[in-house]
Order: structure tokens, then C-alpha cells, then sequence
């Protein structure tokens, strides 16, 4: 019998081909975009779960409301890790990491040095604590002793061959040399250590010595013992602040307790995050790696789920309508004594083999559409044909997409009434009109609900590109690893402030987006005590630095080098002046230090207050700002006039090489770097255009079935109606009318759906646009004039065919 139900479906496919088309093809399209997304989902939540434990591995965090500053720390002091280790003993092992960013490395024999992006500090433990091993050298010892390092595969292959790597000596910024004990293997691509690609011995670097609970620059990870509780660790750090915090900053600030330090609205609190969260679930500053987000992961959840309920949708909607030229089939085999039941399984067995076809045709599509997807996405997936649990996972949503597509179109052609339909009565032998009404009217209104969130994305996307964020970031460039010119700095600076294509040039390492940071507590003289704490960022620059970036003075003077007192003032921003409660010319003159526990501390004069700028992202509001000059630099900026930049870099290249001798010339532009930050954003924005195409894509493909169908119905009538006097245009009208209304219902619906899910994604963004009406008609436009050109298609088609075809059958 199940092999006659696929026999039979076999042949009724075939009879109808250009339905069996539309269902295969929608199908197709919809289970290849959601098999696209499911892949990307699974990346996403399957990062750091390679670690052996990670499910016993937790980040330090900390989180800070000091001198009106609020902090989000994803790194904590250096002496947290000994306390943990000496006071949990639920702890089984602890690792800290100290980020250095990017670092120069070369042999001693070798001139040119080689450029790593992510160079760390990190503890002897890092080994156990992620299960790493090493291709050579001992781990028990690779990390023990200073000036040690560990490479991975890629940066070893860089300067010898890895098997003779351990014991080779290089070179880091063209200072200290370390020796290579030990090389790992590349690390993930989903790990939060995926760009890290050096690895120093933390016994080299001198903070670590320090047991200064005030400066939070550690990444610090726990691996809980087997039968631990994270309570049970959050219980101790709760007493961290109390018992290593207020005893550090009483001499700085003598008589500060706990209760004072609460009592001013303040707080300092540690919590853990498990590792495998860090990716979709820590906003915090700063991460090893750019994260992604879990909202992110809901809103594709959501399209993908979108694409495949379309596409069954599609199945339904378009098998019901079909189901009238089968009407007197199902008649005559009542009549011969099919039952209900059998009836059912029939219609389930051609659902279950149209489902299969579309899958084995969706693999193919996925397969063809990955490596696309997978720049779209900036992703390196694979299908994973090779894992049984896979093909299991997919055959089984196959089968219950197969029965949910299927399964109101089985029942709803069971229940035809043999009388009724061999008498030719079929169309008043069912109620499916309305069923397929809601259908088309659900289909339409998840389309409009995309079309308005894509636009609502890429809105957002060209406001954070286009907004004025208060410092000059086109015509930039950005030449990077000055600091390894030593005293030749300022030589190099001045070559290029002297080529006629430069208007001016600054050394600093802290930049706008992105950049060094540096926070620290200011305190005004005469009122040095925790309640009158200004927490600011803290930036080294040079007398030209505003002039540069063209930021804006509000109140005073820039710095100049003819004032020799200029190297003990400081320039403040608006939302420091703000935090103080006074006005920027009230706060001229006045004296801060951060020179906490000096006998002589120094006292910087501020001299002027800048406009605030976005130096973070549009996610985050601005915080208060101090510049002063002086400070390591590791960065020049230089101010391009209009013309060909690729003239001047090469000129600044020329001036880089006669003066750095063999190191690598790296620049960059602040506007590329600007609109780097927003690569989540601008993938997602992409992802939204390309699902929501298929989407629509879809919904009119189904839309297209139905009217097609609806037009074959109708032959008769508009030969009777065309007979009678009816213009092509009428008869369009007449088809089309009711098909639009359906459209305006979904419309109606989606519309204010869409503009609550899109405020509450803009929530996230400090700085947001306005969701305006221009959307929604855009959108209302774009949803009409798609429907109204799928279903037009068939209406004129319908409306231009000779009556005499369709009546003389009569």
C-alpha cells in the first residue's frame, strides 16, 4: 500500500508540473536560506565550546561607578588572581592575560620585522586552563621564566621552520629579545582567542608585580573544580572590595570606608561569566575579540524561521487552490470504498516526496550559496556532510516540515463530499477560500514586517556613517608603529609636515575608534577625597593633536609650544565640565591631580574645554575626556589636503623608509577604520537585504500560484465578461482587487509590529535615529508594487486570451 501512495504521488507530480515546480522551488528557496542561517547559528553558539571544561571556565568581571563615571570592565586588577587562588578553594586553576595589541617581532640576524596584531602577557596555567598543547617545547615550563614566548603555527612559520623554532631568539619592537619555548597550533576561528598569536611569559611583565587593585587591565579566567558552584566564588568576591579594595585606597584617601564609598552612589562590584557566553552575551570593555551579539542570533532565528514557515505556506495555499481539479478523484475513490485515513496518507506521501525533493535541491543551493554566504557573513562554515547528526537533524525537520505543509491539504481534500463533487459542485463542497486568505495575508505581512526592518538597519547604518561625531576622520591617515623611531619621532613628523600635501600632522596614541584607552581618577585641588572624584579618560598628545582632528574649542585656548607651562595644563571635554556641574569657562583655570599618595604631586591647569566627540562607538555615550601633553606615541596622524592620496602616502611611505630603515611601513585611513567598528552591524544589514529578497521572493511566488490559478478558475467568466463589452484593464482590475486587499490586511498588521521590534533593536545604540513615516510608506510602496506586479502577470495574461478558448468547451 506505501508503495502505491508513492507510485501515485509520482504520477500526479507529473501531471501537474508547473505546481509541483512553484512547491519544489518555494520549498527549495526556503529551507536553502533557513539551512544558511542554521549554519550560521550553530557557529555562533558553538564558540569556545572546543575548550576541554569550558563549561568549568568563567571570566572576571568587574563593574564600576566611580568620580560619575560608570565602567563595565571585562579585565580586573593583577593581584585578583593570587586572592582567588589563596581564598577560593573551590578554584581549580587561575590565568590571567595582560593585552599588548600589536607588536613587531624579528630575528636578531633580520632587519625587516614582521607585524602581529594581538600580542599577550599570560600565566603558565594558560595551558591547562584551555587544554592547549604544544606541537614543541614543555609546557609545564614554555611560560615560567621572563622574557619567554610561545607562537602559534602561522607566527612561527613567519621566521623558521616550527621544528626548529624552540630556542630561537627574536626580537620584539627592536628591543628586548626573547627566547621561543614552546609553539602551539593556530587557535580557533570561534574562540575568543582566535587573532592571538603570541603569547609572552607574565613573569616578564613588571605590572604584574604590582599589587595595585586601582589600574584593571587583566583578562582573568577560573576553572571551577568538577563539583564546585559558581555562588560559591561569587560569595567571595562580593567580599573583595571590603576586605583588598578599601585597605589599597585608604593611604590615597585616608578614612574612606566601605559605607562612605556606597553612601556617594558609588559601587565596585566583581561577577563571573561563563566562557561559552562571552561571544553573544559580554558588551564589555575590552574584549579579547569582537563579539557577536545574541539579539542578533534571535533576529536570524526569527528569518529563518520566516523562510521556512513561507515556503510551507506556499505548499498549502497552493495545494488547497489545486485542490478542485482533483475534486472528483477523491469522489470516485470514496465512492469505491477509499477510506478518510487513506485517503490522508496519499496526500501526506506526495507532501513527504515534494519535501524531499526540495531538500536534496536545497543542499545543492546551500552548497552552491555558501562560500558567498560566507563573505557575506565573514565566515569560513561548511556543511558538515560528514557528522550522522546532521543528516538525522535535517531529515527529521524535513519530515515534520513534510507533515506540517501537508497535513491541512490531506484533511482538507479527505473531507471532499462524493456527491457533491462528481455532480461538478466541488467549488461549494469546501470553505478553503478563507483559509487561503489568512495564509496570503500571513505570508504578506512577515514580508512587510522585513522589508521595514531592513530599511530601519540600513538607515541606522548611514546615519552612523554620516554623522557629524565632532573630530575630522576623512582625509586621515593614520601611519602606524612610530614609537620604534625612538628619538627619530619628531624627524619623521616634520618630513611630513613639510610635504605640500599635508595640512598638518600629530603623534599620540590615543585616536578616535579605534584606540588606546586610559582611565584615571581626577582630583581637584583643595578637594581631594572619593566623593569629589572625576573619573576621566586620561590621553597623551602633542601640540597639535585638536588642529589635526579640527576638534572644536568651546572655552579657552589650544595647547602651544611657546608655553613651557603647557606640559602641566590639561584640555577637558563638555561631558567632564558636565560631570563637575559648572560651566566650561567656570572650569578654566582650575587645578586636577591624579598624583594619589605623592609627596609632591602635580597639578594640571586645565586651559581649555573641547566640544564633545565620539572617540567610542554610537553604542556608547561620551564619557568624560582629559588631554595632556607628553606620553609615549606610537601613532602619527596626518591631515591630508584634497588631491591624490595615493601620491602622498607614497611620498610618507619614502620619508618612513629613509628614516626607519627596513621596518614595515603600516597605515591606515580613520574613515576605513571608522566604519570597520560597524562591521556587525553592516553584515547584518546585508543579511537582512539578502533574506528579506528571498522572502518576498517567496511570498510571491505563492502569490503568483494563486492568481494563476485563480485566472485558470475564472477562464469562463472572463470570456462571458469579455463578450459582454469588458475592457483588458477592467478585467485586470477585477482579478487583482481582491488579491491587494489581502496585501493591505497584511499591512495593517505588520506595520506597527515592525515598529515596535525596531525601537527595541535601536535601544542598543546610545545615538539612534527616528523611525519615520518615510519607512512605512516606502515599505507600503515597495510590498504593493512587488504583489501588484506578480499578480498583474497573470490577470492580463488571463485578460488578453480569445473568449472563444475558454467558452467553447460549453
Amino acid at each position: 500500500m506505501i508503495r502505491n501512495y508513492f507510485k501515485i504521488a509520482f504520477r500526479n507530480l507529473k501531471k501537474q508540473p508547473f505546481f509541483t515546480f512553484l512547491n519544489i522551488f518555494g520549498l527549495t528557496i526556503g529551507m536553502a536560506g533557513s539551512l544558511l542561517i542554521a549554519l550560521y547559528i550553530y557557529d555562533e553558539l558553538n564558540y569556545d565550546t572546543m575548550f576541554p571544561d569550558a563549561d568549568r571556565i568563567h571570566r572576571i568581571n568587574l563593574d564600576i561607578k566611580f568620580g560619575g563615571d560608570i565602567s563595565n570592565f571585562a579585565e580586573v586588577s593583577s593581584p585578583v588572581a593570587e586572592v582567588l587562588e589563596n581564598d577560593v578553594p573551590q578554584i581549580e586553576l587561575v590565568t590571567r592575560f595582560r593585552n599588548r595589541g600589536n607588536m613587531l617581532i624579528k630575528k636578531s640576524e633580520t632587519a625587516v620585522n614582521v607585524k602581529e596584531q594581538d600580542v599577550s602577557y599570560t600565566d603558565p596555567s594558560f595551558f591547562d586552563m584551555f587544554g592547549i598543547d604544544l606541537l614543541y617545547g614543555d609546557k609545564t615550563s614554555a611560560l615560567s621564566e621572563p622574557n619567554t614566548l610561545v607562537l602559534t603555527r602561522t607566527a612561527a612559520e613567519k621566521h623558521f621552520k616550527i621544528e626548529d623554532a624552540v630556542g630561537q631568539n627574536l626580537i620584539l619592537n627592536n628591543g628586548d629579545t626573547y627566547v621561543v619555548t614552546g609553539v602551539i597550533e593556530d587557535l580557533p576561528k570561534n574562540s575568543l582567542l582566535r587573532n592571538h598569536s603570541v603569547f609572552l611569559a607574565m613573569a616578564g611583565n613588571q605590572e604584574e608585580q604590582e599589587n595595585n587593585w586601582g589600574s584593571n587591565n587583566f583578562p582573568t579566567f577560573i576553572k571551577l573544580l568538577p563539583t564546585a558552584n559558581i555562588q560559591d566564588v561569587q560569595t567571595a568576591l562580593d567580599g573583595f572590595f571590603k576586605k583588598y579594595f578599601i585597605p589599597f585606597a585608604q593611604p590615597y584617601m585616608p578614612g574612606m570606608t566601605e559605607e562612605q564609598f556606597l553612601a556617594s552612589g558609588n559601587y565596585y562590584n566583581f561577577s563571573t561569566i561563563k566562557l561559552q557566553d562571552i561571544h553573544l552575551h559580554s558588551n564589555r570593555f575590552p574584549e579579547m575579540s569582537p563579539n557577536g551579539s545574541i539579539q542578533n542570533i534571535y533576529i536570524l532565528s526569527f528569518i529563518g524561521l520566516f523562510l521556512i514557515i513561507l515556503a510551507s505556506v506556499n505548499f498549502m495555499n497552493l495545494s488547497t487552490a489545486h485542490s478542485l481539479k482533483r475534486a472528483k478523484e477523491v469522489g470516485i475513490r470514496k465512492t469505491l470504498g477509499s477510506g478518510k485515513s487513506a485517503l490522508v496518507s496519499q496526500f501526506l506521501a506526495e507532501s513527504g516526496v515534494i519535501t524531499f525533493i526540495a531538500l536534496l535541491v536545497a543542499i545543492a543551493v546551500a552548497a552552491l550559496a555558501l562560500p558567498f554566504f560566507n563573505v557575506l557573513a565573514d565566515k569560513t562554515m561548511e556543511i558538515p556532510y560528514g557528522n550522522p547528526l546532521f543528516w538525522l537533524v535535517l531529515v527529521i525537520c524535513t519530515l515534520v516540515l513534510g507533515l506540517l505543509s501537508g497535513i491541512y491539504p490531506a484533511f482538507f481534500m479527505s473531507r471532499f463530499i462524493p456527491v457533491k463533487v462528481l455532480k461538478g459542485s466541488a467549488n461549494n463542497s469546501h470553505k478553503g477560500g478563507g483559509i487561503r486568505s489568512s495564509l496570503v495575508v500571513f505570508q504578506f505581512a512577515i514580508s512587510v514586517f522585513l522589508i521595514i526592518s531592513t530599511l530601519v538597519v540600513f538607515q541606522q547604518l548611514q546615519y552612523i556613517q554620516n554623522k557629524d561625531v565632532g573630530y575630522a576622520k576623512d582625509q586621515v591617515l593614520v601611519v602606524q608603529d612610530v614609537g620604534t623611531l625612538g628619538s627619530q619621532q619628531q624627524a619623521f613628523k616634520q618630513q611630513v609636515k613639510q610635504l605640500a600635501s599635508v595640512k598638518q600632522a600629530s603623534l599620540s596614541s590615543y585616536l578616535p575608534i579605534p584606540s588606546y584607552r586610559r582611565d584615571r581618577s581626577f582630583y581637584e585641588e583643595g578637594a581631594i577625597s572619593q566623593e569629589n572624584a572625576l573619573q576621566m579618560q586620561s590621553w597623551d598628545v602633542d601640540v597639535d593633536y585638536l588642529s589635526t582632528l579640527d576638534l572644536e574649542l568651546v572655552a579657552g585656548r589650544d595647547f602651544n609650544k611657546k608655553y613651557g607651562s603647557d606640559s602641566l595644563s590639561i584640555i577637558i571635554n563638555e561631558a567632564a565640565v558636565k560631570v563637575l556641574g559648572i560651566t566650561a569657562e567656570e572650569a578654566l583655570s582650575k587645578r586636577f591631580t591624579y598624583d594619589l599618595g605623592e609627596e609632591n604631586p602635580r597639578f594640571f591647569k586645565v586651559i581649555g574645554v573641547v566640544k564633545d566627540f565620539h572617540f567610542e562607538t554610537l553604542r556608547n555615550d561620551i564619557a568624560a575626556l582629559s588631554m595632556h601633553i607628553g606620553g609615549y606615541a606610537n601613532d602619527l596622524a596626518v591631515k591630508i589636503n584634497g588631491g591624490d592620496y595615493a601620491t602622498t602616502v607614497a611620498s610618507i611611505e619614502n620619508i618612513w623608509k629613509t628614516t626607519a630603515h627596513g621596518q614595515s611601513f603600516n597605515h591606515y585611513f580613520m574613515e576605513d577604520s571608522f566604519n570597520n567598528t560597524y562591521n556587525t552591524e553592516q553584515r547584518l544589514g546585508r543579511i537582512f537585504i539578502t533574506f528579506t529578497i528571498l522572502s518576498i521572493f517567496i511570498a510571491c511566488l505563492g502569490l503568483f500560484g494563486l492568481a494563476a490559478f485563480s485566472a485558470e478558475k475564472r477562464a469562463k467568466e472572463i470570456g462571458v465578461r469579455k463578450v459582454l463589452g469588458a475592457s483588458v484593464g477592467q478585467i485586470t482590475y477585477k482579478l487583482s482587487v481582491d488579491f491587494l486587499k489581502l496585501v493591505g490586511i497584511s499591512i495593517v498588521i505588520a506595520l506597527p509590529l515592525a515598529w515596535y521590534a525596531m525601537n527595541r533593536w535601536l535601544e542598543d545604540f546610545e545615538y539612534s535615529i527616528t523611525i519615520g513615516w518615510s519607512v512605512f510608506v516606502l515599505a507600503v510602496v515597495l510590498a504593493l508594487f512587488v504583489s501588484i506586479l506578480t499578480i498583474s502577470f497573470q490577470s492580463i495574461k488571463a485578460a488578453i486570451v480569445n473568449p472563444i478558448k475558454s467558452l467553447r468547451t460549453e
